[in-house]
């Protein structure tokens, strides 16, 4: 099923089962439908089975948004008590549509206990008080924490799960992998179908590590040995040491529930010259969740760190949020420069991550899926390293391998079912009695239309509208109270995406740069501009990283 045809289904209101392969595209085609309901005046709940996959999300856990917390029963008295808290029934009663992202990590038992209190305070018998509900994840990756030795259960083998009943849509396009070979491989140890020669094409991939160099992550399964290389690391840099202390506000239990989800420490200790990863996406400033890099200096004024990625990109991170929102409010965040360590990673914190290259030691797999979430995480046969390895990696878990087959049947019957509806007219006439029954507007809102607010603007918006007036990076500066390098970032990343022209970023420019362009163009065309390391060593001091940069969005045009 595409990305589209799956859109189409869930703005019908139909309980949905979003999964497919990792970089499927399912974190997309959520955003997607959660920007739609927003056009309509419809606020989704949002959760997720964990506090990492919740804080990707700006939402809340589903024990927090349910008030379940950290029970693991609940009897009649908890329920009632839980239901009876104001601001838990409150968001209940208001949720229309609920999404639980990674729901392979919610245990079944969870799953029912969250649906007992929904039930109990909407007053209904139906599952989730019937509201629209969508689930979102891959059994095939890291499965449910089971507690005090106890084994827990799937989500899908809840009656929970079964009285929901929901669409599978299963995705089929790959945004992420684009080597067929590794693709077969891949496939074959999720079917558990896996024979040695697919072993082979990753054996071969072997390494003791040396050759690799610093700049490759290391997948580790155990957090004892991440902590232990990263430390080592960062501590043999003779480079000083910068730190960078996590602020926050709003509610302090959901502060510290952003706290334990977020990929960025609290305090982010940084060196020249130190092996980072991003920790959130942002496609505008040029990095994403799992973007490699190393620390080349610090900012002046600023002092935030600036990086070059693997593939040339010279980047000034500044802070950013991590928040919980509900119905459109933010009700806590925490800000903090959204970078770690990267010398070494847990498989379990590389969940979600698209990764251009690592090196994993699978030698310690414990757990079903692992292996699998491990190699997914990279584009390429080309950029995985095998620092250790075991048949236990291999291994998906049995009670999902038996139901892949039935989802992915049921997914291709519901497409053509949906085909079917959009032909005869039905689909649309669902569409637009589930927005009424949400209390939707049917005409989309947008901004500018009365009571609906325009999105607050980015950094770079705010740049870009001064920068269209004319102004200098100098007075843009001045004016946003930022650096000159600040600014400049912003210009790089607006012309890179083409919402600044060559034309525009050249009036902006100081004169003393464009009077020396003559000059920067000849070493450019000696040493090139993919890195600026070189220009800088052929010019000395005259000029600044910021001043370089500039000159190359100019060179050639």
């Amino acid at each position: 099923m595409t990305q589209s045809e799956a859109l189409e289904i869930l703005k019908t209101g139909a309980n949905v089962f979003l999964t497919g392969e990792p970089g499927s595209g399912k974190t997309h085609t959520v955003n997607s439908y959660v920007a739609w309901l927003r056009s309509h005046d419809i606020e989704p709940a949002i959760t997720a089975s964990t506090g990492i996959a919740a804080t990707h999300i700006s939402g809340l856990t589903i024990h927090s948004w349910s008030g379940i917390g950290i029970n693991e029963h609940l009897s009649e008295q908890m329920l009632d008590l839980i239901a009876n808290k104001e601001h838990v029934a409150r968001r209940i009663q208001k949720a229309k549509v609920l999404i639980i992202d990674e729901v392979s990590m919610l245990s079944g038992e969870v799953f029912e206990m969250a649906d007992r209190v929904v039930r109990e305070v909407k007053r209904s018998d139906t599952p989730f008080g019937g509201m629209q509900v969508v689930l979102v994840g891959d059994f095939f990756q890291l499965p449910p924490v089971a507690k005090r030795g106890n084994q827990a259960s799937f989500a899908f083998e809840s009656p929970t799960w079964r009285g929901l009943n929901p669409i599978p849509c299963y995705l089929t396009e790959q945004h992420r992998q684009d080597d067929k070979k590794f693709l077969e491989v891949l496939g074959a140890i999720r079917s558990g179908k896996w024979e040695a020669g697919h072993v082979s094409y990753i054996t071969a991939r072997e390494s003791d590590g040396e050759e690799l160099g610093d700049e490759i992550p290391r997948l580790f399964t155990h957090n004892a040995d991440v902590d232990r290389i990263n430390l080592d690391k960062l501590g043999a840099l003779k480079s000083d040491q910068r730190t960078y202390r996590m602020t926050s506000a709003g509610a302090p239990t959901l502060i510290e529930g952003l706290k334990r989800g977020c990929l960025s420490p609290e305090i982010l200790q940084l060196k020249k010259d130190a092996i980072v990863m991003c920790t959130k996406n942002n496609a505008l400033a040029g990095y994403a969740n799992g973007t490699l890099a190393v620390v080349t200096g610090f900012e002046r004024g600023t002092d935030y760190p600036i990086v070059e990625t693997r593939d040339g990109q010279e980047l000034t991170i500044e802070p950013v949020d991590w928040a919980v929102e509900e119905n459109g409010k933010v009700r806590a965040k925490i800000t903090q420069v959204p970078l770690r360590l990267a010398w070494a990673i847990t498989v379990h914190k590389s969940q979600g991550m698209s990764m251009d290259a690592a090196a994993m030691d699978l030698s310690k797999a414990f757990e079903y899926g692992q292996g699998y979430v491990a190699l997914s995480r990279v584009r390429s046969l080309a950029g995985l390293h095998i620092l250790g390895w075991s048949e236990q990696a291999l291994q998906v878990h049995p009670a999902v391998a038996s139901v892949d087959a039935e989802l992915r049947e049921a997914s291709e019957e519901a497409a053509r079912a949906f085909d079917a509806l959009n032909e005869g007219g039905d689909r649309a006439l669902m569409e637009r009695n589930f927005i009424l029954a949400c209390g939707g507007t049917l005409e989309t809102k947008k901004p500018g239309v009365p009571g609906v607010k325009a999105p607050k603007r980015s950094t770079y918006d705010e740049t870009l509208v001064l920068a269209a007036e004319g102004k200098s990076i100098e007075s843009i500066a001045t004016a946003r109270a930022l650096t000159f390098g600040t600014i400049t970032d912003h210009v790089e990343k607006l012309a890179k995406s083409g919402r600044l022209s060559v034309e525009e970023v050249r009036a902006i420019t100081p004169p003393r740069i464009i009077n020396a362009l003559p000059d920067l163009f000849e070493v450019f065309k000696m040493v090139g501009t993919e890195k600026l390391s070189p220009a800088m060593s052929k010019l000395g001091t005259e000029y600044s990283y910021d001043d370089l940069r500039l000159a190359r969005i100019l060179f050639g045009n």
